[in-house]
């Protein structure tokens, strides 16, 4: 995995491993959960830290990572582009671009299925192909 991004002296990943541990519950757990698998998904992908917060990329964003009070959220750049047959995609739903994975507490996250979405993700990162957004009814 490659790092990216620096501050304060700490790599991206460093700073993504404090903001878990600052989060001290579920939060800090589904985010280093979601965390791991997109690194079991794409062993190249590159760990930013942009506009405070958690950036994968390769080949483009690929999605960022917030926490809210009841929610951890993944936000794919290019989300309404890819093709989702398990419906993990349950926010920012109408926008052209992006799409995003609302996770609360106790929420379960299909492992493969989102494995899947950050593969497909990287693919069209680094297809050269420009993104197609399909609407959602």
């Amino acid at each position: 995995m490659k790092k990216s991004g620096s501050i304060e002296g700490l790599s991206a990943s460093e700073l993504i491993d404090q903001r878990i541990t600052e989060l001290g519950d579920w939060r800090g757990e589904t985010l280093n959960r979601m965390r791991n698998l997109i690194k079991e998904a794409d062993p190249d992908v590159v760990e930013e830290w942009k506009w405070m917060g958690t950036v994968w990329s390769h080949g483009g964003i690929i999605c960022t990572g917030e926490s809210y009070k009841a929610k951890v959220k993944l936000t794919f750049a290019k989300g309404a582009s890819l093709t989702d047959p398990a419906k993990l995609f349950n926010s920012s739903l109408d926008g052209n671009a992006r799409r995003a994975i609302d996770i609360g507490e106790g929420d379960e996250v299909d492992a493969d299925a989102f494995k899947a979405l950050i593969r497909a993700a990287v693919a069209l990162n680094t297809s050269g192909e420009k993104p197609k957004p399909k609407r959602t009814k």
